[in-house]
């Protein structure tokens, strides 16, 4: 966004100047929060473009083909750009301004390459799915790169519009929405009919009623989508269209404005981006957040860099075992967690922003420091919940981020032996079990999606757990989150067809 100085001299008198300044200063703050940049998917693993500041203070168009390590600005004139979508063909990506025009390009976005295409363009826009197709919004699609639309119908649809995605799966799309007088929800709204019908899917409960980024997008798997609530640093994750989530990880709350989000080519691959700047664009940066695990743990990119870099301390950790093979994302009311038995040895990752000389880690949050390395490893000797707390330095400045109740540590014991059903090729610890269960898929070579069926003595389904690694944990409830009896239950996993039996004990 721009900033535009208009020459003209008015009569002031004293209280008149006074609210003069107050306007100033909150349309400066307005435009410092705006969110105004965006990331979208190139159609090759490893390529993205990106909205972001240019040395010259404007407001550019970037291209990457190695994940956001480096990018190239293509264009810095384009101002009214609004929002950017790459499509399924290389080098073609378009933008759509506040006017409601669509331009596009066959030349990667350069300089000198944007043709006007069409009027009445929606700023959701999306493609990338097939070739020569683009979304407006909710409303129409084109099949021809934004000659001629199709209008949509959108039966059901209700509320204010916040972010809108289509599917991997063609034809199926979704809506997130406010709904007036509802502050602490908003709604996600699922189509299967090319958005010709919509009906409820999902609420979201939200923390505060700041209006703010919550970003949409498709992960690699039809039904797979990732939520970015932006203002509260949550992310969140779904196979199954949006129906059930999975809270990933939460971010460190700043003045580095996590602006946007997208899905990449291949598994778990998430691209967050970040920006920062001050006084009045003489700091500038933006980097690139990526992950191959679904969000977990991040490399720290820095594509664009001008003055000073701003500090903010972010991480996050896997049990060793998972760091080193075979990565299960284990949840506690669908929120990830860190937990094993004991000794349970812990592997952190940093992925702070900023110009760090010293890192300071308190693993269980009891005011000593624990550890000075960048990406330590920890082992947890005793049992229980841990919190833990990361304090960066740089010449400046200094950040903390502390993470409650992030790492749980049990004990197994002599009842709670592993078992194996090596017929099945699942095992299950422990068995009997009391409070969760964890089903491990033992024949399978590589980590992907995974679904059990959990039937009680009578053949009755009692839950159904999706997993995107090898490994899935019930907590002993049914699919309505009721406490189930103890007794015989049995496991059908969807994988090989095959059935096991578990005990539960109260």
């Amino acid at each position: 966004m721009q900033i535009f100085l208009f020459n003209f001299i008015l009569p002031l008198k004293p209280f008149d100047m006074k609210k003069l300044i107050l306007l100033s200063v909150f349309f400066l703050t307005a435009l410092q929060t705006y969110p105004d940049w965006y990331i979208t998917r190139g159609p090759n693993a490893g390529e993205i473009y990106f909205m972001g500041p240019t040395y010259t203070g404007e407001i550019g168009i970037y291209h990457s083909t190695d994940y956001g390590q480096t990018a190239q600005c293509m264009d810095s004139t384009i101002w009214q750009a609004m929002r950017i979508t790459a499509d399924k063909t290389p080098g073609v990506i378009n933008y759509v301004t506040m006017v409601e025009a669509l331009y596009i390009s066959y030349d990667y976005g350069s300089l000198g390459s944007w043709q006007y295409r069409n009027s009445g363009i929606k700023l959701q826009i999306n493609s990338g799915l097939i070739e020569g197709q683009i979304y407006s919004s909710f409303s129409k699609h084109s099949e021809d790169y934004g000659v001629n639309f199709i209008n949509h119908s959108y039966n059901g649809f209700f509320g204010s519009k916040l972010d809108v995605e289509i599917d991997n799966e063609p034809g199926t799309g979704y809506v997130l929405v406010n709904q007036y007088g509802i502050n602490d929800s908003v709604f996600l709204l699922k189509s299967i009919d090319n958005f010709e019908n919509l009906e409820l899917q999902y609420s979201f409960y939200k923390e505060s009623g700041f209006s703010s980024v919550r970003r949409l997008s498709r992960g690699v798997y039809p039904g797979e989508l990732f939520f970015l609530f932006g203002y509260e640093g949550r992310l969140f994750i779904s196979q199954d269209y949006g129906a059930s989530w999975i809270e990933t990880n939460k971010y460190n709350k700043s003045d580095i404005y996590i602006s946007d989000l997208v899905g990449g080519r291949t598994e778990g691959e998430i691209y967050t981006l970040y920006r920062w700047g001050n006084l009045m664009g003489q700091n500038a940066h933006t980097y690139i957040l990526y992950s191959t695990d679904y969000g977990i743990s991040y490399e720290v990119y820095h594509p664009f860099a001008k003055g000073q870099e701003p500090l903010l301390s972010q991480f996050s950790a896997k049990s060793e075992e998972d760091a080193q093979g075979k990565f299960d994302i284990k949840t506690i009311d669908s929120v990830y967690y860190v937990t094993g038995d004991l000794p349970l040895n812990v592997q952190f990752y940093n992925y702070s922003i900023g110009n760090i000389n010293l890192y300071e880690w308190d693993f269980d949050n009891d005011g000593l420091i624990d550890s000075f390395e960048e990406n330590p490893v920890f082992t947890y000797a005793d049992t229980g919940w841990y919190s833990i707390n990361l304090t960066i330095y740089d010449d400046y400045d200094t950040s903390s981020f502390l993470r409650g109740n992030y790492i749980y540590v049990y004990e197994l014991t002599s009842t709670e032996e592993k078992w194996t059903d090596k017929g099945s090729g699942l095992s299950f610890y422990p068995n009997p079990f009391k409070n969760r269960i964890t089903i491990k898929f033992s024949n399978k070579e590589e980590p992907g999606r995974n679904e059990i069926y959990i039937y009680d003595i009578n053949g009755n389904i009692v839950n159904h757990i999706t997993s995107i690694s090898d490994k899935v944990i019930w907590d002993g409830k049914d699919i309505k989150d009721r406490n189930c009896g103890s007794g015989i239950y049995f496991i059908k996993s969807t994988e090989n067809n095959y059935t096991a039996k578990i005990i539960l004990t109260n």
